[in-house]
């Protein structure tokens, strides 16, 4: 009985928690479209998410533009396809690659950035304080910050996967003599509008995700100093089960729709 009753909690406060995330949402909604939008805050999110990551996510893609060319081609050389390299890594990397890799970089960076933050805002009873003063803590700190990464998310994507051909460029160059003229047209030849709109899509739920979960990490943190740590450490964890959820959803959402 009482292991039961262990289990019939856990349950309940998975279910509580499911409850306030949708309450928290509805509140992030509403407040939208209100009045009063926080524009100045909203342009200096975008530049602390978006211009602040770009450094990290060049250098990460192209790295793994360049390993995926080194991976590729003794596989492809093995049928002499060794001209199908640029094709390959170009509908691989921006069909899946780019936008997973480039969204968990994010949520490693930003969610936990955004949990440790307004966890400690919470912590110092800052929230408190605009609460009491009138400000409206949802609208200044939550809405700027969710919109600012469902914009930046898929911009950092998209800068991603043109650093990640660049990187690809020139690990093929190191066996073959490959023109980048050639290069690039082999490149954009082999990508359709149904490999990038959907990976696209996908990153502006990647971004609201990152967001909302920091967000809501932060924002519900419990008193004491260790629950910043605990926040930011829950955010990383929880926004990158979502990024596999919802690539997967996507992955067979485009499946049905594009190649049924």
């Amino acid at each position: 009985m009482a292991t039961q009753d262990i289990e019939l909690t856990g349950w309940r406060k998975w279910f509580a928690s499911i409850g306030d995330q949708w309450l928290f949402f509805g509140r992030f909604f509403r407040n939208i479209f209100s009045g009063g939008f926080e524009w100045s805050e909203f342009v200096r999110q975008c530049y602390e998410i978006g211009y602040k990551s770009m450094m990290l996510v060049g250098i990460t893609s192209f790295i793994m533009g360049a390993v995926l060319v080194l991976q590729l081609r003794p596989s492809l050389a093995s049928f002499g396809q060794e001209g199908m390299l640029p094709k390959t890594l170009s509908v691989s990397l921006i069909r899946e690659i780019g936008p997973v890799i480039t969204a968990l970089i994010c949520a490693g960076k930003i969610s936990s950035s955004i949990g440790a933050e307004l966890g400690s805002m919470k912590v110092t009873e800052q929230i408190d304080a605009m609460e009491v003063s009138g400000a409206n803590p949802i609208q200044y700190l939550v809405v700027t910050r969710i919109l600012a990464a469902t914009l930046m998310i898929p911009l950092l994507t998209i800068i991603g996967d043109l650093i990640g051909l660049v990187g690809g460029f020139f690990a093929i160059n190191i066996n073959d003599n490959v023109s980048a003229v050639l290069y690039i047209h082999k490149c954009i030849y082999s990508i359709d509008y149904s490999d990038f709109l959907p990976a696209f899509v996908k990153t502006i739920f990647f971004g609201l995700a990152i967001g909302f979960v920091g967000c809501y990490k932060g924002y519900n943190s419990n008193r004491g100093t260790e629950s910043v740590g605990l926040s930011a450490n829950s955010a990383v964890v929880t926004a990158s089960l979502w990024i596999f959820v919802i690539d997967a959803i996507a992955v067979q959402l485009t499946s049905i729709l594009f190649y049924h």
